[in-house]
């Protein structure tokens, strides 16, 4: 039984949600990874083979494909299932990265290193969080480099030349805000990798590419709410928003209340100064 999957984001780092039914009556079946790629399990276990090893993996824990690799995943010990949110890069980004031996380890039990960012990432795809999942992506695969490596967590200091290109990406993220883009477009425009202009880009401007572009969006809504009367899903979608609903938690979460509450707040605020004794004549 193959596994249902969908696609939640296409590119350098692509981002596949997989469910599995899976159970020990199923009978497992080779495969091969096409890439290098990162899963946590949000959900549910299962067995994993490959090349002579044995795991089980559980919830928390983190299955890495290497390309090429043929494995066999089984279900003998639990008939639940399994949830994943699968991580896959192309050459480009493992190489600049890390080295290729983290992706040799075959899997990962659930360590509090990676899990937060399991859990971050499963945030996101559930449209709780505004941080990107190719970010997210990005973070976890150097995380994964740090633990199996051994490599130091340095901290980033940005140069003058860093600081202009944050700068002028901010403003292009601002001035496109309504656009459908994502962490490779604006890493392209500053002329860096998606990796190192993430890094360079949260150095600099304090927040990632993309929770920067959502709170451009959630500042423009916040305009058109107040000065305008169109209509909730229209201001949703001029600014960029591209569903409805994710407009309003998104909305809801930094306003701390809806659309429509923030908009009934603001013109009764707007009309109580209006109508102050200090404002008259």
């Amino acid at each position: 039984m193959k596994p249902a999957t969908q696609t939640l984001h296409s590119g350098p780092v692509s981002v596949i949600d997989y469910r599995c039914a899976c159970g020990p009556a199923d009978r497992p079946f080779p495969e091969a990874h096409s890439r290098h790629s990162i899963s946590y399990v949000s959900k549910g276990s299962f067995g994993y083979r490959c090349r002579g090893r044995s795991f089980e993996l559980v919830s928390g824990a983190v299955l890495v494909g290497f390309p090429g690799d043929e494995y066999v995943c089984t279900h003998e010990h639990h008939g639940g299932g399994d949830e994943c949110l699968s991580f896959q890069y192309e050459p480009e980004v493992v190489d600049e990265i890390s080295a290729k031996t983290q992706w040799r380890v075959g899997a990962l039990p659930p360590l509090p290193q990676l899990m937060v960012l399991g859990e971050w990432a499963q945030a996101a795809a559930d449209s709780h969080s505004d941080v990107g999942l190719d970010e997210l992506g990005l973070m976890l695969a150097g995380r994964l480099a740090r633990v199996t490596v051994g490599e130091r967590n340095e901290v980033h200091k940005p140069s003058a030349g860093d600081r202009r290109r944050a700068v002028e990406a901010a403003l292009w993220i601002n001035a496109s805000a309504r656009d459908d883009i994502d962490l490779a477009a604006a890493a392209e425009v500053a002329g860096l990798s998606s990796y190192h202009f993430l890094r360079m880009f949260s150095a600099v401007v304090g927040v990632t590419p993309h929770q920067y572009l959502v709170r451009a969006r959630v500042r423009n809504a916040a305009r058109l709410l107040t000065e305008t009367d169109e209509p909730i899903t229209n201001v949703a979608l001029d600014v960029g928003f591209g569903d409805v609903s994710n407009f309003v938690r998104t909305f809801g979460r930094a306003a701390g209340m809806s659309p429509r509450a923030f908009r009934r707040a603001a013109r009764s605020s707007r009309n109580f100064f209006q109508d102050s004794p200090l404002n008259r004549t």
